[in-house]
């Protein structure tokens, strides 16, 4: 059972989904010849749905105390924020907030939840 394609179904009533957002997936990093990283990146055609957060993730949030601008996303795939581990910066997507807004980057700073097939993460407005 698609539970998110459910509740995504009956939400898009309300709040449409985006459609044909640029997901930058972070690959990691190659070296150059002047011995610095240079991030690699991998680009995405995707769906995403873009709400205002809850008052228990603004919370979580608060916690780690990240600032500035930021929106909970519902997605399929598996978008990541940093993973030092592997090597890997965070992923971003390219979106307007609002339709008449411009498109602008929004940084992955918080992996809320994540399944097989589908995430929940929080993005942070990029200036520059």
């Amino acid at each position: 059972m698609n539970l998110r394609g459910a509740a995504n179904g009956m939400i898009q009533n309300i709040n449409p989904n985006q459609t044909g957002i640029n997901w930058i997936q972070s690959t990691g990093y190659t070296i150059n010849a002047a011995g610095k990283q240079v991030p690699t990146t991998v680009t995405k055609v995707v769906e995403i749905q873009v709400q205002a957060m809850s008052a228990e993730t603004l919370k979580h949030v608060d916690a780690l105390n990240i600032q500035g601008v930021m929106h909970s996303v519902y997605m399929y795939g598996d978008i990541q924020g940093v993973v030092r581990a592997d090597s890997k910066g965070g992923d971003i997507l390219q979106f307007a907030a609002r339709p008449e807004n411009p498109v602008h980057n929004w940084l992955v700073v918080a992996v809320i939840e994540t399944w097989k097939d589908w995430a929940h993460v929080i993005v942070q407005l990029q200036v520059g």
